[in-house]
């Protein structure tokens, strides 16, 4: 019973937000600018990890269980008292927060910022740049690919974003 109701649950959230108007990408793009000044995070990061997550949909459901544009798990949405991870205001919200608390953890470094952000603070705390996992590393190279192809943005691309080989005892 409880399984037919989950599997319910999640088509309906994927009928109801797989499709996105221009309007809906526009209020999106709106709130990524919006939240990435206010909690001073690059907007092009912001934007990056957007791309990443969801490509500009509204409210895709991963298979771990990760909701919205920004792709929240319910743990780090409610952390965030995000109580509506398919709205886009409160999803983009409660994920810009997330990147601004990880950047003062991580002290501005925007690699294990990404790092963090896919696979969770506490592991990249513990292993820094050290952690090598091949699903992280892809990521966090994906997420520098979409920062860096947004126009005039490669100049501002420090420090570098290679996890591996990286001056370890370097702080930003």
């Amino acid at each position: 019973m409880r399984w037919s109701a989950l599997l319910l649950c999640l088509l309906a959230s994927h009928f109801l937000c797989a499709g996105q108007t221009t309007e809906q990408k526009r209020e999106a793009e709106y709130y990524v600018a919006a939240y990435a000044r206010h909690y001073n995070v690059p907007v092009e990061f912001v934007r990056a990890v957007v791309e990443q997550e969801s490509g500009w949909k509204r409210c895709p459901v991963s298979s771990k269980g990760a909701a919205g544009l920004m792709q929240l798990m319910p743990g780090t949405a409610a952390r965030l008292n995000v109580r509506n991870r398919c709205d886009i205001n409160q999803n983009v919200s409660g994920g810009v927060r997330y990147l601004a608390w990880l950047m003062n953890k991580f002290h501005g470094d925007l690699r294990l910022v990404a790092a963090a952000y896919y696979t969770g603070e506490n592991t990249i705390q513990r292993r820094g740049l050290s952690y090598s996992n091949p699903d992280v590393v892809s990521y966090v190279a994906s997420v520098r690919e979409h920062f860096a192809r947004q126009p005039g943005l490669i100049e501002m691309i420090r420090p570098p974003w290679n996890i591996r080989g990286a001056d370890r005892n370097r702080v930003p």
